[in-house]
């Protein structure tokens, strides 16, 4: 696989708490340098990355991040906020602890609600899979699948493990057509994108597929200039 085809599948992520306009206008600048599918950034930034890069570049951002636990109006509202400041996708946390007491009812309803908060943009559904069984995992796909989302995401990069080639195989056999996968947390290597989306999944949410093709680019001038 093209390395243009793994990075055309990032979103490219910053959602450090300790991230500044600077760190996020750097983050753009290799979105579109290298035609990432999105940057993923915190809400806050949102409006000021939009006026900044204006249609070159899909803003993504993050809502009930990363506990899951706000309620379904401050999701909604959260949501709504996003699109109105520019976000062309929003990725939530499902209510986890909703999950664990099998409210799978709840859960699609929240989800189909920010849904439509979302006024037409892409909703992704993070489920933290690190923190559930597969038989959960399995009961959130079908959640997820008649909620209306469009995408089921596996990890929020900020609990105890990321993606696992294991996890993105288990949605790939039991979401509906209609819904597209992301892995996210831990993507660390080229070799692993790769493999992510045979698997099946459709997004990467990483940061280090960007500094890999940096670092490429960087060993192949230095050959070239006869200085490696």
């Amino acid at each position: 696989m093209e390395l243009s085809e793994i990075l055309a599948a990032c979103d490219h992520t910053l959602l450090a708490q300790t991230a500044t306009w600077a760190d996020i206008r750097a983050v753009c600048d290799d979105g579109k340098k290298y035609h990432t599918a999105s940057v993923c950034i915190p809400a806050s930034f949102v409006k000021q990355a939009k006026v900044y890069v204006g249609d070159k570049l899909t803003i993504c951002t993050v809502i009930g991040f990363p506990n899951g636990y706000d309620t379904t109006a401050a999701k909604c509202f959260m949501a709504t906020d996003a699109v109105d400041n520019g976000a062309g996708e929003v990725d939530m946390v499902i209510n986890i602890g909703w999950a664990k007491e099998g409210k799978w009812d709840e859960i699609t309803s929240e989800i189909a609600a920010i849904k439509k908060a979302c006024k037409g943009r892409l909703l992704k559904v993070i489920i933290e899979t690190c923190l559930l069984t597969d038989e959960e995992k399995i009961a959130l796909c079908k959640c997820v699948s008649d909620s209306g989302a469009d995408y089921i995401k596996t990890s929020t990069g900020f609990s105890t493990a990321g993606a696992t080639f294991h996890d993105v195989e288990l949605f790939a056999k039991h979401v509906a057509p209609h819904v597209k996968i992301k892995a996210a947390g831990g993507i660390s290597s080229l070799n692993d994108a790769e493999e992510f989306i045979r698997l099946g999944a459709s997004r990467l949410g990483t940061s280090r597929i960007v500094k890999l093709a940096k670092a490429m680019e960087k060993n192949e001038a230095a050959a070239n200039d006869g200085s490696y």
